[in-house]
């Protein structure tokens, strides 16, 4: 009798064991899957993002933030360009605060209830600004180029500008 207890607590223990390998092996199999899975995922989003990096890249190319020539132009003239690059773009933004229908810059008056507003501005170069405006309803861009007076001040010159048609 002692035989056949021993005899079944063995076969027993030998399924258990049979069942743990099984069971492991399918656990670890998965995970090797999902191992697989996430690499696979994670190859791919570093490939778009490496795209995404040159696109930008390419994209910011006309920026006075990339352009060490612009930069260095200014700062041999004495400016600090961390200072004059913020104080060139709130020259334009600050000339949305007008009175009246003409804006200060903008060669259109607004064909709306509201004020022409410069939305977006992009300095290109030590030079040149372009930006974009709008009313609500019409929008358009504008090209204009800035110098820096002997007194320090900003003065903004309009070279070209285009109003969209709109689309009925």
């Amino acid at each position: 009798m002692k035989s056949k207890i021993l005899m079944y607590l063995f076969i027993f223990s030998v399924l258990l064991l049979i069942f743990q390998y099984v069971n492991s092996k399918n656990i670890l199999d998965k995970y090797e899957e999902d191992i697989v899975k996430v690499k696979a995922k994670v190859a791919d989003k570093e490939k778009k993002i490496s795209l995404l990096e040159d696109k930008n890249f390419e994209l910011n190319y006309f920026n006075i933030d990339r352009n060490e020539d612009a930069l260095a132009y200014f700062e041999a003239q004495g400016y600090n360009t961390d200072e004059l690059v913020p104080a060139i773009l709130d020259g334009l933004y600050s000339m949305n605060n007008y009175e009246g229908e003409d804006h200060p810059i903008v060669p259109y008056v607004s064909m709306t209830d509201s004020k022409l507003l410069i939305n977006k501005v992009r300095i290109l170069n030590h030079k040149w600004i372009i930006a974009n405006f709008t009313d609500g309803k019409y929008w358009g861009e504008i090209f204009v180029t800035y110098s820096i007076d002997e007194n320090n001040d900003l003065k903004y010159k309009l070279v070209e500008y285009l109003l969209y048609p709109t689309i009925n």
